[in-house]
């Protein structure tokens, strides 16, 4: 049998075309039934379904994307591509894609708004269905451009734009709950330690934490101790707290990395946790509150979550309008030896 003949005896790949006219309906409405994306009417979906499977009929991704104007791929710009909050969040992102088969092109951002206009105009070219953009920490920022034509989803940092859709963890319930542990296990008088003062991050939580005290019956001792982010602040700034001679017993901390540094300095001067003084850390970081001698009570931020919801909230925008404004993730807090009073 002659190549000519061979080819013309193998069975013809059943098309989109085909299954639109078994069905008795529109391309387009083949392309939405097979998508799952779209409103069409369950009747029908199931009759485009039944004549599918009669045809043996494949859909493709280039198939789809030509008939719905979709390329079920989705644009991530990251401002800190390998930072400890932008990867659990990144991770998120991932899963909620997945579920969906949507690929994602990650972009490193680095918190540069050059870079980030230049990769935004870059996913527009490659015609991405949206933009996922994943900040470095909890603070506003600007809008990465107007009209870019795809939806675009803020996780970590919120826009400033208020018509944008922005997903953060919900620090100052954060807060609220370390400080509401902290009274729960007997803590009155309570000190706070956190990162500079014009970090949003740190008003955000001390207000948290002020407002839980007033309700109690408890006082903030001493005031706020606040400079960085670091182990070495926290051991500076528990020095400064010992010396002042104030009692105390509970502290409050900013990150975990803070609340890693006190917890040497008391351990140093003999000052027993939990016994004397509970502490709390904040961000629920596995290597530093696992680490920790004794092992660190903290807040968890639910990156994974914030992620997982800024791209499902993404996957919406491209279906239909979403609500702007910011989504607020529960945190929870997680406790541990640091406050477990026997």
């Amino acid at each position: 049998m002659s190549e000519e003949n061979k080819e013309s005896a193998r069975p013809r790949k059943a098309t989109v075309r085909d299954v639109a006219e078994r069905a008795g309906v529109s391309i387009s409405t083949v392309s939405k039934a097979l998508s799952g994306k779209g409103a069409v009417r369950h009747e029908t979906r199931q009759r485009v379904l039944q004549a599918a499977e009669a045809l043996k009929y494949q859909s493709s991704q280039l198939a789809t994307s030509l008939y719905t104007g979709r390329t079920d791929m989705v644009g991530v710009i990251a401002g800190d591509t390998f930072g400890r909050l932008a990867v659990p969040v990144l991770l998120g992102v991932i899963e909620a894609l997945a579920e969906r088969e949507v690929a994602l092109l990650l972009c490193d951002g680095r918190g540069d708004p050059i870079r980030e206009q230049f990769f935004a105009e870059s996913l527009l070219r490659r015609r991405v269905d949206g933009i996922l953009v994943v900040g470095s920490g909890a603070s506003p920022r600007e809008p990465i451009g107007a009209d870019l034509l795809v939806p675009v989803v803020y996780a970590l940092e919120w826009s400033t734009r208020g018509k944008d859709v922005s997903v953060v963890p919900d620090d100052a319930e954060g807060a609220r709950s370390a400080a509401r542990h902290l009274v729960a296990t007997g803590r009155r008088r309570i000190a706070f330690i956190s990162g500079p003062g014009r970090d949003v991050a740190t008003k955000v939580r001390l207000a948290g934490t002020q407002e839980v005290l007033a309700g109690a019956g408890g006082r903030l001792v001493h005031e706020p101790l606040l400079g960085h982010w670091t182990e070495g602040w926290g051991r500076q700034a528990a020095i400064q707290l010992l010396r002042a001679g104030e009692e105390f017993d509970g502290i409050a901390c900013g990150s975990d990395q803070i609340a890693r540094g006190v917890l040497d300095v008391l351990r140093e001067n003999e000052v027993r946790v939990p016994q004397d003084v509970g502490v709390v850390g904040f961000d629920n970081w596995d290597v530093m509150v696992e680490a920790s001698r004794p092992q660190l009570s903290s807040v968890d931020m639910s990156l994974t979550e914030v992620g997982r919801t800024a791209a499902q909230l993404l996957l919406a925008s491209i279906e239909e309008d979403v609500p702007p404004g910011i989504h607020r993730i529960d945190c929870h807090l997680v406790p541990r030896e640091s406050t477990a009073l026997a």
